[in-house]
């Protein structure tokens, strides 16, 4: 069943359901007192059959078959590549087990999961949809996307890597499959719809002495039950194309509560090949943390509300906005209870690209720079604009 099949049981009972409520609405003005009505000659027309009930039923009988249809050979087609991870982590002076999701990224064995999934593993098991089951090592990671390559051995096995669709494309309102492991339950499929995108995820880098986080642009938001046991697995489009990679929810009782968070494929295809080739993933890093201004900060600033951009509230140190000469926020005591706020520079475009928010800011530099890179970032510093040269770092 193709995509095009769904789409045109949609447009028919779209189309079947204009047509009812416009022959509702001729008969009731055609019966309707007004003079203008009343003055006109009956015309002959072709009688039409009443719709009935039995014939609404049978369409979206109809309907109902097809969308089954398509859901059911798209998990067909996608579930062979979905595997289950299982893996022994050492946690103090313990050892835990572990699982999460991946998928088969091609026939040499490359499988492709979430890092947090496997990072602290020393022992890595892959379990196929057919229950073959088969070890995996650590070929690269890359914390910044939460992505991470493992291999098995192919010799024996069937492998059938997914297809990557265009998370450009990509539109809120899209129906998606996501396919996974949750709670160790695998082929478990779910559906629902894109509920927004251009989400910014924040990594926290996991050792409990590390303060590093991370931010991953252009998440995509579905509404599509992800639960524990999901990571590293796929959301797909009705065509069976991988979307992205089902990463994270947001929860207070740490299962699905209808929003998930996935990294989209373009960032996916981009990384997964590196990781493969060289085992890590340079980003092109400004050397800075910051937060989208509001009309309260700038305010504060003694900025006019309409201003909008980036607050730096932190440079790194030796980074690439500290070589630049950038600077951050900072707080003083000047008395107790009491804290001042100097408040750094606020970045308005970057090669001359206005960045309204730091998710437009991340996503900029992820997909339009490279390390080495040279970029002008304009900023406001008290009330004055002015552009300095930047030097992306690696990170």
């Amino acid at each position: 069943m193709k995509k095009k099949n769904i789409i045109i049981a949609l447009i028919f009972v779209f189309l079947f359901l204009m047509s009812c409520s416009i022959l509702e609405y001729a008969q009731t003005y055609l019966h309707g007192e007004t003079n203008e009505i009343e003055s006109i000659e009956p015309v002959a027309t072709a009688e039409v059959d009443p719709v009935t009930s039995e014939t609404l039923s049978a369409l979206n009988a109809q309907v109902m078959t097809m969308v089954q249809e398509t859901f059911q050979a798209i998990y067909n087609s996608v579930n062979p590549s979905v595997v289950n991870i299982q893996v022994m982590e050492e946690y103090g002076w313990t050892t835990v087990s572990g699982e999460g999701s991946g998928f088969v990224w091609d026939t040499t064995g490359h499988i492709v999961t979430n890092n947090h999934v496997v990072e602290d593993a020393f022992d890595i098991t892959v379990v196929f949809a057919d229950g073959t089951t088969t070890k995996a090592e650590i070929v690269g990671t890359d914390p910044q996307s939460d992505l991470a390559v493992i291999k098995v051995d192919p010799e024996g096995l069937s492998l059938q890597p997914v297809i990557l669709g265009d998370s450009h494309s990509v539109a809120v309102g899209d129906l998606v499959i996501a396919i996974g492991n949750p709670y160790g339950l695998d082929g478990t499929m779910t559906q629902g719809i894109v509920s927004a995108l251009s989400r910014s995820l924040t990594v926290d880098e996991s050792s409990m002495f590390s303060r590093t986080n991370y931010t991953i642009p252009d998440i995509i938001q579905t509404d599509a039950a992800i639960n524990p046991g999901n990571s590293g697995g796929v959301l797909v489009n009705i065509s069976g194309e991988v979307i992205g990679v089902t990463a994270a929810i947001q929860s207070s009782t740490d299962s699905n509560a209808g929003i998930g968070f996935v990294i989209p494929s373009h960032i996916v295809e981009r990384v997964v090949p590196v990781l493969i080739a060289d085992g890590v993933y340079k980003h092109p890093s400004l050397g800075l943390s910051g937060v989208s201004l509001t009309l309260v900060l700038a305010e504060n600033m003694g900025l006019d509300t309409g201003t909008r951009g980036i607050l730096i509230t932190d440079i790194i140190r030796g980074g690439a906005a500290d070589e630049a000469g950038l600077n951050g926020s900072y707080q003083t005591m000047v008395a107790p209870g009491r804290i001042s706020v100097t408040y750094g520079d606020v970045i308005i475009a970057v090669d001359g690209q206005p960045v309204d928010s730091y998710e437009e800011m991340v996503s900029y530099v992820f997909n339009k720079t490279e390390v080495g890179q040279t970029v002008k970032v304009a900023v406001l510093r008290d009330g004055r604009e002015l552009e300095v040269d930047l030097k992306l770092q690696g990170e």
